[in-house]
């Protein structure tokens, strides 16, 4: 396994989205050793390290604004990310790689479109989701990354990492693992919603393609008719829309916000 760089300085950025927070990295001029896994595990270690869910290098793209390009932090390369795509979306901004509202970038489940609104909100596109499996108990799908949804009583006392973890190594997802997804219905339109999240190995704040898939499995099990719903997580509340087609369900849309936290440069 690769070693710590040495003597090596990196200017960072941290962004959060309802509590979900990434170390940024510009990475445009192709600096960052991507395959040493123990240095954005350090990174990410909120001890040892600037702390964050996650680590997101920008890069450049031939055909589109930027590249996003995602790790855990475990500090494996990982599937999308939705409130980090929405981060990324800030800091491209920020960093004046777009200079307006709208944008389009590839991540590793394809493009994105993006549109920044009014107080540092931003509306992402997510992949349109064609197969939903309702099973006994629970529903899986995947909207970038694979998610395991399912509905629980006394939401605010579940031991969401103990049963989490269980569900995400169990036989029924193998070696990869999903993300699980613990959710109370509030309303119609309206739920809350707990996430335990592969490769930060326990409970996050929030999480984006979650949100996106517990509104989704809500629709296809027939608990709301509507096709704008709220999210409620543990750092804020996520508004997912999308529109139901006969080939699944398209135009999806995750909504909330990309917050600046603080940048620094770190000594390796």
């Amino acid at each position: 396994m690769p070693q710590y760089l040495i003597n090596m300085q990196i200017k960072f950025h941290k962004y959060q989205g309802t509590g979900n927070d990434f170390v940024m990295i510009d990475n445009r001029q192709y600096f960052f050793p991507k395959d040493n896994i123990r240095l954005i595990e350090k990174l990410c270690d909120r001890k040892f390290g600037i702390g964050a869910d996650g680590l997101i290098l920008l890069e450049n793209d031939s055909e589109n604004d930027f590249r996003m390009v995602y790790f855990n932090s475990d500090g494996n390369e990982s599937s999308m990310c939705g409130n980090g795509g929405r981060c990324i979306v800030a800091f491209a901004k920020h960093s004046n790689v777009i200079h307006n509202s709208q944008t389009t970038f590839i991540a590793t489940d394809g493009l994105h479109h993006a549109t920044i609104l009014e107080s540092g909100i931003v509306s992402l596109q997510m992949k349109n989701v064609e197969d939903v499996k309702i099973e006994a108990g629970y529903v899986f799908l995947n909207t970038g990354s694979p998610h395991h949804v399912t509905l629980v009583n006394d939401i605010e006392n579940y031991d969401v990492k103990t049963n989490g973890a269980k569900i995400r190594h169990s036989d029924l997802y193998g070696k990869a693992g999903s993300n699980v997804n613990f959710v109370y219905q509030i309303s119609d339109n309206h739920f809350r919603l707990r996430t335990y999240e592969r490769g930060v190995e326990d409970e996050t704040l929030s999480c984006g393609t979650g949100a996106t898939a517990t509104a989704i499995a809500m629709h296809a099990l027939g608990k709301t008719n509507s096709n704008s719903i709220d999210i409620d997580v543990q750092g804020g509340t996520l508004k997912v829309s999308f529109e139901k087609t006969n080939k699944g369900y398209e135009n999806v849309f995750l909504e909330g916000p990309a917050t600046f936290v603080f940048e620094g440069i770190i000594e390796i």
